[in-house]
């Protein structure tokens, strides 16, 4: 599903508004909470102007008086572990109550963002496949020392102060809401660490690296430049932004959709008997329709109620994933932007007529799940004073899909930058910005797939985002770890390259390689378990120090002798190992540039790579595909990244 997050257009542009008001603390503070261990920790919020305020925990006392925009912040002494709760508490000169906030540990904090497949919880999402023995990893999920904060989807169009987030109590009663991949980093890593371990969970599936990224951050991307200087506009001129908005997606349309030529769709007299038939509320993909991203519409007709002529009609269409545009009759009655509003349409009595009564829905999907789709949500119309039976409009609808999603970027339609989830820096505002300077260990991320398509630009776009929140947080070069995309049909092997030069370019960083964990058709695995484990290996390493092997052979060069390459690698790990049967997943080209299945051994510290059809090798690749595949172990278990060597090549 596409991820959209409606916001009301008044009040974008305010992150904070401080009224006068008694002490609050920010967003990341809660009941139930970990605080990051072995150095300093922030404390922050807002209270009258002016006012005295003191934070008081494991026998520290730090006062300090809110400045003329209502904002305080003390800085607790570094922190040693503790697994037993204790009350942290804030009082203000000027609030009566404190705030006392009880079950406070001390450990070990690392965010976990990204896409869907961080987003993705450990219990049943349909129509995802389950999570490989969920019920039983929930079952066994009594770990006290492990909390998460789960940060609510949010978008924003400026940075903003609060956020809406809650920390909960790992048990078999709440895991299944945990991040599957975030809750097996911090059960490996509680086990082996010993401490109470904070998970910070704030995900948004489908969306881009440029979405996490500040405006500071994309400086150095002017492809960007006219997505933010939307928010310029809006803030200038919000109704004039939102009117050139709709011009331009009216344009688009108009361009790229044959339901909304000179003969729309939207027509009352429509000849839609070569319209296949869909029953609703559902998503397409569900309905037969996988993979489908692009313009769909829906038509039903209706007769009136006797007892509704003359009276003003509400139009009720669930949710619609991810933007409509609604006519009755041919006229159109609204449009709305968010893949979970819930649409409510007036109907004008005049607009009606006693039999045959046309609704069209233009729907368009960017990406993910898409149509009209929320069946806990009415799809029904009913009159607008509230008297009377609403009438039903669920089951079958007439359905024709039109025009699908571009792979060129440039083709595709406008993006309004109040509600979409992918434009750049967005979430960052609404979703990272409230966590700043929460003290934290480091962060755990999984994204790419929605930047599959520029792999180029991910080379350099994802260390941007790595290096942008380092700024932010002001904790020099802390770890950074991040999961390579597994083998599926729609993920091109560039990506995994463009991610693996970001680990090799980044300090600080590791990548998680999951080539034997995925799913060719579904770029959700559910194999999660192992992601999660190697993550915290990689955590073990570098935030710890720990002597342990957290990654699996990397290739670093390759020397031709005769007819064959010899390839050399680090991160051996004990040595190379072949798992399961022969290697497998190399191929090899000669001059002309043509790959051919190569033949592969292990000779001590060395792949040997030959084949009957290449005389004199030039390049080798390993795992080159959408659906990557190769079995190239070390001796501590973990797979190689699928590579080239001829990255530089034209």
């Amino acid at each position: 599903m596409r991820y959209f997050s409606a916001l009301l257009f008044s009040g974008l542009f305010t992150s904070f508004t401080i009224a006068n008001a008694a002490v609050q603390l920010a967003s990341p503070f809660g009941e139930h909470m970990v605080l990051q261990q072995g150095q300093p920790v922030p404390v922050w919020g807002t209270a009258d102007a002016g006012e005295k305020v003191t934070v008081k925990f494991d026998g520290q006392k730090k006062s300090i008086r809110a400045g003329a925009d209502g904002k305080w912040r003390v800085d607790l002494k570094a922190l040693a572990v503790s697994a037993i709760g204790r009350t942290l508490t804030v009082t203000g000169s000027a609030t009566g109550a404190p705030i006392k906030l009880t079950d406070v540990l001390v450990g070990e904090v690392w965010i976990c963002s990204g896409q869907s497949n961080m987003e993705r919880q450990l219990g049943p999402r349909p129509p995802q496949k389950p999570i490989v023995n969920w019920e039983q990893e929930v079952a066994a999920a009594n770990h006290p020392l492990i909390r998460q904060l789960y940060v609510s989807q949010k978008t924003a169009v400026s940075p903003q102060a609060l956020a809406t987030a809650r920390w909960t109590v790992c048990s078999p009663a709440t895991a299944a809401d945990f991040t599957a991949v975030g809750y097996f980093f911090a059960r490996d890593l509680q086990q082996a660490r010993n401490v109470p371990i904070g998970i910070i969970h704030s995900s948004w599936g489908g969306t881009p690296s440029e979405a996490w990224t500040s405006r500071a951050g994309l400086a150095d991307f002017p492809e960007f430049n006219e997505g933010l200087t939307q928010f310029d506009r809006i803030a200038a001129d919000p109704a004039g932004a939102k009117r050139a908005y709709l011009e331009r997606l009216a344009r688009w349309y108009h361009q790229n959709d044959p339901g909304s030529g000179d003969q729309p769709w939207s027509a009352p007299e429509l000849d839609t008997t070569s319209w296949e038939t869909m029953t609703l509320p559902t998503l397409w993909e569900d309905a037969g329709h996988p993979g489908f991203d692009g313009i769909v519409w829906f038509r039903k007709n209706f007769d009136l109620a006797e007892s509704w002529t003359g009276h003003d009609l509400e139009l009720r269409l669930s949710a619609i994933d991810d933007v409509d545009t609604t006519w009755v009759n041919g006229t159109e009655v609204g449009a709305t932007s968010g893949w979970n509003t819930p649409r409510a349409y007036r109907i004008p009595a005049s607009l009606l007529k006693a039999k045959d009564n046309v609704i069209a829905v233009r729907v368009l999907d960017t990406a993910g799940g898409g149509g009209i789709w929320d069946k806990k949500l009415p799809l029904e119309m009913a009159p607008l004073d509230g008297k009377g039976s609403a009438l039903s409009l669920a089951g079958p609808w007439r359905c024709q899909f039109s025009t699908p999603m571009s792979k060129d970027r440039k083709q595709r339609p406008p993006v309004d930058a109040t509600v979409g989830a992918g434009v750049p820096t967005v979430l960052y505002n609404g979703m990272i910005a409230p966590l700043v300077p929460y003290a934290m260990r480091g962060v755990v991320f999984y994204q790419g797939e929605a930047n599959a398509d520029r792999a180029q630009q991910y080379q350099t776009l994802f260390p941007a985002l790595i290096t942008d929140w380092r700024k932010q947080w002001g904790q020099k070069d802390f770890p950074f770890l991040f999961v390579q995309i597994a083998p599926f049909a729609g993920m091109p092997p560039e990506i995994r390259e463009a991610q693996l030069i970001a680990w090799q370019t980044t300090k600080n960083t590791a990548m998680a390689v999951t080539i034997d964990c995925g799913d060719a058709a579904d770029i959700h695995p559910t194999h999660k378990q192992p992601v999660g484990a190697r993550l915290a290996l990689a955590a073990r390493a570098l935030a710890y120090g720990e002597a342990v092997e957290y990654s699996g052979p990397v290739y670093t060069s390759m020397k031709i002798e005769r007819n064959h390459a010899a390839l050399s690698f680090s991160h051996l790990g004990g040595g190379l190992t072949a798992k399961d049967g022969p290697l497998n997943g190399f191929k090899v080209a000669g001059a002309d540039g043509v790959f051919h299945a190569a033949q592969a051994r292990i000779d001590g510290e060395t792949v040997i790579v030959t084949s009957a059809e290449v005389e004199q090798p030039v390049a080798v690749r390993y795992g080159w595909a959408n659906v990557a595949t190769g079995n190239l172990f070390n001796a501590a278990g973990l797979p190689a990244s699928p590579f080239r060597t001829d990255i530089n090549l034209p």
